[in-house]
């Protein structure tokens, strides 16, 4: 009975991965799969948060140095979606300067996804909107430090 269950669940795993890539698409379902850049980060220059209207919050950690992303992180507390998105929207900013993280927006990371569920688009929205509201505590910052 041990391997009759176990193939069970490999056939079943199988299957859930096949329907994923085919509804996300090759690089989002990679990216499902290992999360890139996630985690937290403690005294952030630039931190946002961002609870959006499904419920899922999203963070960004934001470290600059010479004026441009040098390390960004994200956590969250919602689906894989959230999590696929938040991790491209930490990529995208890693190199930018301010005004430029200003260019990633939850259409660019639609893009950068190539397919998504129509369902779950608005996770890229909501992953752009912590990544502005961490940019933002970081200019904020760094008006009071130059005061």
């Amino acid at each position: 009975m041990s391997e009759n269950f176990d193939n069970f669940v490999k056939d079943l795993q199988n299957k859930i991965f096949e329907q994923t890539r085919a509804d996300y698409g090759d690089v989002a379902f990679q990216r499902w799969l290992k999360p890139l850049y996630m985690g937290a980060m403690d005294n952030p220059d630039g931190y946002g948060r961002i609870t959006g209207s499904c419920g899922d919050t999203m963070q960004i950690f934001l470290r600059f140095e010479n004026e441009k992303v040098k390390t960004a992180l994200f956590q969250t507390d919602g689906c894989g979606s959230s999590a696929v998105c938040g991790s491209f929207a930490a990529e995208l900013a890693l190199g930018k300067s301010p005004d430029e993280t200003l260019d990633i927006t939850g259409e660019s990371i639609l893009k950068k996804l190539g397919s998504f569920p129509e369902d779950d688009k608005h996770c890229a929205f909501l992953s752009a909107e912590a990544l502005q509201d961490a940019v933002n505590d970081y200019m904020i910052k760094q008006s009071k430090k130059n005061k």
